[in-house]
């Protein structure tokens, strides 16, 4: 099931983190607000899921926890970029 989970939050982030937000306590457990869950779900939606897995794992982000969250970064935004891109492409 972890394994699905991680390729559906691949395909639509923004649908597993909703999910998980109402099913499940593990984004509550990774943020001491819900502040930063729902920014994270309107603006970068892989690296809050990428954050509270490395929380939920390690406790902390260090080592091959952080490289997994600065992917996830550069994931979110190479698809805000290529959305933005698109759009002046259209319009050319």
């Amino acid at each position: 099931m972890g394994c699905f989970a991680g390729c559906a939050a691949l395909l639509f982030p923004r649908l597993v983190l909703f999910i998980m937000f109402l099913t499940s306590s593990y984004i509550g457990r990774a943020y001491e607000t819900n502040l930063w869950p729902v920014l994270g779900f309107f603006f970068m939606p892989l690296t809050t899921i990428a954050y509270a897995w490395a929380v939920n794992s390690n406790g902390t982000v260090t080592g091959i926890y952080l490289v997994v969250v600065v992917i996830a970064v550069l994931m979110d935004l190479g698809s805000t970029g290529n959305g933005a891109h698109q759009g002046r492409k259209r319009w050319d």
